[in-house]
């Protein structure tokens, strides 16, 4: 047996005095089924470097390794970062496996170049460790993660969607994302109250510099902090009023009437830089 099931779970859970804390978002996959499904979504390929986020007490963690990936896992609960190396060797031995006992948050970059994020993601800091690894470590091509479904659709939503918003144009600026599939809520320990998809990624070629993608950013975030306003509205504070607003606006080929959700990150870009 080389996955995790509801009793192994449980067990290992038990021996840690673990309860699950929503503060963290654990919620545990606890279906050998669900977890291949993700593994092969992700299209891991033998030998692969992977990183993962939030491991737990390694469901997901023991799929990738079945699949012949190397792993780097980050795990911010202490207990589980020093459990997992001895669930895996138990289960798999000598699976190439580095446990990094830290905040994904707070990392600045992966040891050894992982070109694929897979992970169960916390769902409380979802969206932010996602832009924060894009951002400290290049070398990542793709990514599948699990997230909860409202924030699936807003990473993938285009823009004019009514999910569409910040953490959809910050997405766009590494590349595209697209929905690969809907998970049950009850594969998972303990049950969430929220239904969950798997999210796929594909970096791309990045629009701008580390210097530009900070102005574009600031102005995102500008934007959608008053999404019902016109543009020329909610840039005011940020560009200096509404008049030079305006005229950055038109500088940018951006209609100063229009909306923050009209727009797409190369829209965004181009205001930053005109």
């Amino acid at each position: 047996m080389s996955l995790l099931g509801p009793a192994e779970i449980r067990d290992l859970a038990d021996a840690l005095d673990l309860q699950p804390t929503k503060k963290l978002g654990q919620n545990f996959v606890v279906d050998g089924n669900t977890v291949r499904k993700i593994v092969r979504t992700a299209s891991v390929s033998e030998g692969e470097h992977v990183v993962e986020v939030g491991p737990g007490l390694g469901s997901l963690t023991l799929g990738l390794l079945e699949a012949d990936a190397r792993v780097t896992a980050i795990e911010i609960d202490k207990r589980l970062a020093e459990q997992l190396p001895h669930t895996v060797e138990a289960m798999q031995p000598g699976a190439p496996l580095q446990v990094i006992s830290a905040d994904a948050l707070r990392v600045e970059g992966v040891p050894g170049e992982p070109t694929a994020l897979v992970a169960n993601l916390p769902y409380n800091v979802s969206v932010p460790v996602l832009l924060h690894l894009l951002e400290v470590v290049p070398s990542l091509a793709s990514a599948l993660v699990m997230v909860q479904a409202e924030v699936g659709h807003r990473l993938a939503a285009a823009p004019g969607s009514r999910v569409y918003g910040s953490p959809s144009v910050k997405a766009a600026w590494y590349g595209t994302w697209s929905i690969a599939g809907t998970i049950s809520r009850q594969v998972f320990w303990p049950v969430p109250n929220v239904d969950s998809v798997l999210v796929g990624f594909r970096r791309g070629e990045l629009p701008g510099t580390e210097e530009e993608r900070r102005a574009t950013f600031a102005l995102v975030d500008a934007a959608f902090g008053q999404r019902r306003k016109m543009l020329r509205q909610a840039l005011a504070d940020a560009l200096g009023g509404s008049a030079a607003a305006s005229a950055r606006l038109e500088a940018a080929g951006v209609d100063p009437t229009a909306r923050g959700e009209q727009l797409t990150v190369g829209d965004f870009l181009r205001v930053a830089r005109a």
